[in-house]
C-alpha cells in the first residue's frame, strides 16, 4: 500500500494489515463539543453556510486533530447536501433539526427527480475535499461520506427528521413500494456519483452512513436499504493512484445483519454500542474489519470509567489489525473535550499489547 502518509494506521487497519497500535476517530469528531467549532461556526453565520465555505469547513475539520491525536480527519459536511443540490431546498430552523422546503411527496416530483452533477451543485464539497487534502500535507487519511439512500429518503420524504419512526416514508414504502424505489434509484446514482468525486478530490476512504436503516424489518431492509448500499459499493473505485480506498457501510441498529452487510464488498462495518464485538467478530470472520462499539454517552463518565471501557472493547476485539475505534454513533454535544484526550490516550496505549504479536 502506497499512501504516502505520516501516518497510515487507519487505512492499514480497515484492510486488515498489522499495526501498531488500534487507530481511532470519532464520527461527527468536528462539531459543537469544541469551543473553537462554535466559534468558526459563529463566523460563518449558519451551519448551512459553515458547509459552503470550503476555507471555513476546512478550518473545523482541522480543529479536532490540532486537540486530539486522531488517525484521520473525516470531511466537514452534512450528509443532507445531496438532497438539498436535487433542488429540496435544504434549512436548518433556529433551535431545530433539518428541513426542506420541498419534500418529495407527490408522484409528479418523484417522477422528476434527478440526480446533480457533483461538480457542479456539489462543487463546494469537492473543493473543501482537496482544501483539506492540502492543509493535511499527508498527516492522517481524509475520510468522505455520504448517507445511505434509504436515508437520505428519509429526509427527502418526510421533509425532516422524526422522533416516531419517518411514518409518511414508511407509508410510501408499504403503499407506494415503486415510487420510494424510483427515489432510492435516482439517490443511488446521485451518491455513486458523488462519493466518487469524493475519490477523485482527495477522498482516502469512504463511510455511508446508514442512520434509518435499522428500523426496518429485515426483508425491508434487504429491498430498500442494503440492495442499494451494494449498489454503490459496486459502483465506487476502489483503487487510486495505487492506493486502495476502503469503503465502510455502518447501519445503526443493524447488529443482527452483520453477515449480509459483509456480503455486499465493504471493507469494514460500523458497529454501534447495542453489538458484543467479540461475536461480532466470530461472525464476520476475515471478510470484513469493524469499526465503532464505545457508547457516545460513555464519554460523559469520568476518564478511569472510560479507560475502563475502552480496555472492554479492546478486549473483547482481541489480537490482530481489523478494528477501528469509533463511537457507536456521532459525539454528543455536550461532550468534555478533556473526556475524548482520555479516550484517544486510552486507545493507543491499551491497544499496543494486541498487536506486538503480530
Amino acid at each position: 500500500m502506497t499512501t504516502n502518509l505520516k501516518n497510515d494506521r487507519f487505512l492499514r487497519a480497515l484492510l486488515r494489515q498489522p499495526v501498531d497500535k488500534t487507530p481511532v476517530w470519532l464520527m461527527r469528531q468536528a462539531g459543537r463539543y469544541l469551543p473553537e467549532y462554535c466559534a468558526t461556526r459563529k463566523t460563518a453565520g449558519s451551519f448551512l453556510q459553515l458547509c459552503k465555505n470550503p476555507a471555513l469547513a476546512t478550518e473545523v475539520t482541522l480543529q479536532p486533530l490540532e486537540r486530539f491525536p486522531l488517525d484521520a480527519a473525516i470531511l466537514f459536511s452534512d450528509i443532507l447536501t445531496v438532497p438539498d443540490a436535487m433542488g429540496l431546498g435544504l434549512y436548518f430552523a433556529e433551535g431545530e433539526g433539518p428541513k426542506f422546503e420541498r419534500p418529495l411527496r407527490h408522484e409528479k416530483d418523484i417522477l422528476n427527480l434527478a440526480a446533480p452533477d457533483p461538480e457542479g451543485e456539489l462543487k463546494y464539497v469537492m473543493d473543501a475535499v482537496r482544501e483539506i487534502r492540502r492543509a493535511l500535507d499527508g498527516r492522517v487519511p481524509l475520510i468522505g461520506f455520504t448517507g445511505s439512500p434509504f436515508t437520505l429518503a428519509c429526509y427527502m420524504v418526510e421533509g425532516e427528521g422524526s422522533g416516531d419512526g419517518f411514518p409518511t416514508t414508511k407509508t410510501m414504502l408499504y403503499n407506494r413500494p415503486d415510487l420510494l424505489h424510483h427515489i432510492l434509484k435516482v439517490t443511488t446514482k446521485a451518491v455513486t456519483n458523488y462519493l466518487n468525486a469524493q475519490i477523485d478530490a482527495g477522498a482516502q476512504a469512504v463511510q455511508i452512513f446508514d442512520t434509518w436503516g435499522g428500523m426496518l424489518s429485515l426483508d425491508a431492509y434487504r429491498k430498500f436499504s442494503l440492495s442499494y448500499m451494494a449498489e454503490i459499493v459496486a459502483g465506487l473505485k476502489r483503487n487510486k493512484d495505487g492506493n486502495v480506498i476502503p469503503v465502510i457501510v455502518f447501519t445503526k441498529g443493524g447488529g443482527q445483519w452483520l453477515e449480509e452487510i459483509a456480503a455486499i464488498g465493504c471493507d469494514a462495518i460500523g458497529l454501534d454500542w447495542t453489538v458484543d464485538i467479540a461475536s461480532a467478530r466470530a461472525r464476520v470472520g476475515d471478510k470484513v474489519a469493524l469499526q465503532g462499539n464505545f457508547d457516545p454517552l460513555a464519554l460523559f463518565a469520568e476518564p478511569a470509567a472510560i479507560r475502563s471501557e475502552v480496555g472492554r472493547i479492546l478486549t473483547g476485539f482481541g489480537q490482530g489489525s481489523g478494528h477501528v475505534f469509533n463511537l457507536g454513533h456521532g459525539i454528543s454535544q455536550h461532550t468534555n473535550p478533556e473526556h475524548v484526550v482520555a479516550l484517544v490516550e486510552a486507545v493507543h496505549e491499551l491497544s499496543q499489547p494486541f498487536h506486538q504479536a503480530v
